[in-house]
C-alpha cells in the first residue's frame, strides 16, 4: 500500500507534525509520520529517528551520538537520503521545518523522482529556496510564523498544505504517450531555431524544452542521467559563457558530463555563445565597464564576448565532447550563433564567430562517432533548424 511520508524533527516540531499527519489521514490516505530529529520525539512516530540514521554510512551512531548540531544535522541529511530512496511504497512526501529541518528533507526529495509530488512547508520558503530545490520538483510553501507552537496562522496554512498533497497523491499524473522523450535547449535569441525542430519531430518525440538558464541545462542533464531521455538536441549552449566568465546563468564544471556517462545520441550547437548575462546594468563587474552591451530587458544585461574568450569557450566545449563516446554531431552555423549576432544586429562579430568555430572543430577530435560539420546559415535560419532534425535522425537512428 503506497503512503505519504510526512516527514519533520520531532523533537523541535512535533506538536506540527502531528497535526499535519493527522490533517492528511482525515482524507482517507494512509500516511507514515517519520522522525529525522537528532533528540528524543515528543510526539508518536511510523519511522522513528533511529532507523533512518541507520542509513547513514556510519551507522545511527554516525548521527545520534554526536554532540554538534551542524554535524548531526548535516549527517541527518546523508541518512535521509539513503533512507527515502530505499522505500518502494511512497506516493508523495511532504516536510515541515525551520533550518534545519529544511535542509535535511529537501537533500532527500532531490534524490527522488521527478514527478513524485513533494511539498516542504519551511520558514525559508520566501526566499531564496535554490539550496533546497535545484534542478528538482519540490515546492515549497512558506509557513508564515516560525514553527514553535501552533497558531490560527499556522493551522491553517498546515491543513492547505494537507489537502494539496492529499489531492496529488491521490491523483497522480496520467502515464506519459509512450514516445520517446528528447531534451532541446533555448534561449530566447534562438527560439526559432529550437522551436522549429521541435515542430518537426512532435509526432515521433516526446519534446522537453529546457530554457538554458543554468538550472535549464542541468534539469535536462539530470532526466539524462536517470535514463529519461533518449536523446539531446542542445542547441543552446550559452550557460559556458556564463561559467567562465563569471554570468548569473552558468552551467556547471560538468557540463556534458551526463552525456558522456549516458552516451545518448547528441546534437550539439553554439546557440548564444556569443553573449554572458549580467542582470541590472549597476550589477556589472568592474573589469567589464566600457564593453559591448545589450539591455535585453531593465533586469537583464548581455554582454558581447570578445575573440579572446570565445576561444576559450570553443576550446571549453570541444574538451567536454571529445570525452563522448556516443554519437555527437556538432553543427557550426557560419552565418551567426544568436539573434544578436546577425548582419546588422548589436552582436554581430564575425571574426570572434571564427575564432570559436576554430576552437570547438580544434578540440573536440572528430572520429567515426564524433563528427563537426559547418553550415553557410544563422542559426535562426529554417534551412538549420531541418538540418539539426535530419542530423539527430540520423544518429539516433543507428
Amino acid at each position: 500500500m503506497k503512503r505519504i511520508y510526512v516527514v519533520g524533527t520531532a523533537d523541535t516540531k512535533g506538536e506540527e507534525l502531528a497535526f499535519l499527519a493527522d490533517a492528511i489521514a482525515a482524507t482517507g490516505n494512509s500516511i507514515a509520520r517519520v522522525d529525522i530529529g537528532t533528540r528524543g520525539a515528543t510526539v508518536p512516530v511510523d519511522i522513528p529517528a533511529r532507523e533512518v540514521a541507520a542509513h547513514h554510512p556510519g551507522g545511527a551512531g554516525g548521527v545520534l551520538d554526536i554532540d554538534d548540531r551542524g554535524t548531526a544535522v548535516a549527517g541527518m541529511g546523508v541518512a535521509f537520503t539513503s533512507f527515502i530512496q530505499s522505500r518502494d511504497d511512497i506516493s508523495g512526501v511532504i516536510g515541515i521545518g525551520g533550518g534545519g529541518g529544511t535542509s535535511i528533507i529537501t537533500s532527500g526529495m532531490r534524490a527522488l523522482p521527478l514527478g513524485l509530488p513533494k511539498i516542504m512547508v519551511s520558514t525559508l520558503a520566501s526566499g531564496d529556496t535554490a539550496p533546497y530545490v535545484d534542478v528538482s520538483d519540490i515546492i515549497m510553501m512558506p509557513s508564515v510564523t516560525d514553527m514553535a507552537g501552533l497558531n490560527r496562522l499556522s493551522r491553517v496554512v498546515l491543513h492547505n498544505a494537507a489537502q494539496a498533497i492529499a489531492g496529488m497523491a491521490a491523483r497522480p499524473a496520467p502515464p506519459p504517450d509512450g514516445k520517446p522523450s528528447i531534451g532541446l535547449t533555448m534561449f530566447g535569441v534562438t527560439t526559432p531555431c529550437v522551436t522549429a525542430i521541435a515542430d518537426q519531430l512532435r509526432s515521433t518525440y516526446d519534446c522537453m524544452v529546457f530554457h538554458a538558464t543554468g538550472t535549464g541545462g542541468r534539469s535536462m542533464e539530470k532526466l539524462a542521467d536517470s535514463g529519461l531521455l533518449s536523446g539531446v538536441i542542445d542547441i543552446t549552449t550559452t550557460e559556458v559563457c556564463d561559467l567562465l566568465f563569471g554570468g548569473v546563468l552558468p552551467a556547471t564544471e560538468d557540463r556534458f558530463g551526463a552525456i558522456a556517462r549516458s552516451k545518448l545520441p547528441y546534437v550539439g550547437s553554439v546557440g548564444a555563445l556569443d553573449m554572458v548575462n549580467f542582470w541590472a546594468p549597476s550589477t556589472i563587474p568592474e573589469q567589464y565597464r566600457g564593453r559591448l552591451f545589450y539591455e535585453h530587458n531593465p533586469n537583464v544585461t548581455l554582454m558581447r564576448m570578445t575573440a579572446q574568450e570565445c576561444r576559450a569557450i570553443g576550446e571549453w566545449i570541444g574538451a567536454r565532447l571529445a570525452l563522448c563516446d556516443g554519437p555527437v554531431h556538432f553543427l557550426i552555423p557560419e552565418k551567426g550563433v544568436s539573434a544578436l549576432d546577425v548582419e546588422g544586429g548589436a552582436f554581430f562579430d564575425p571574426q570572434a564567430d571564427a575564432v570559436l568555430f576554430e576552437a570547438i572543430e580544434h578540440t573536440i577530435k572528430p572520429n567515426a562517432n564524433r563528427r563537426v560539420t559547418r553550415l553557410p546559415l544563422h542559426i535562426n535560419d529554417p534551412k538549420f533548424a531541418r538540418a539539426a532534425v535530419a542530423a539527430f535522425l540520423d544518429i539516433a537512428r543507428h
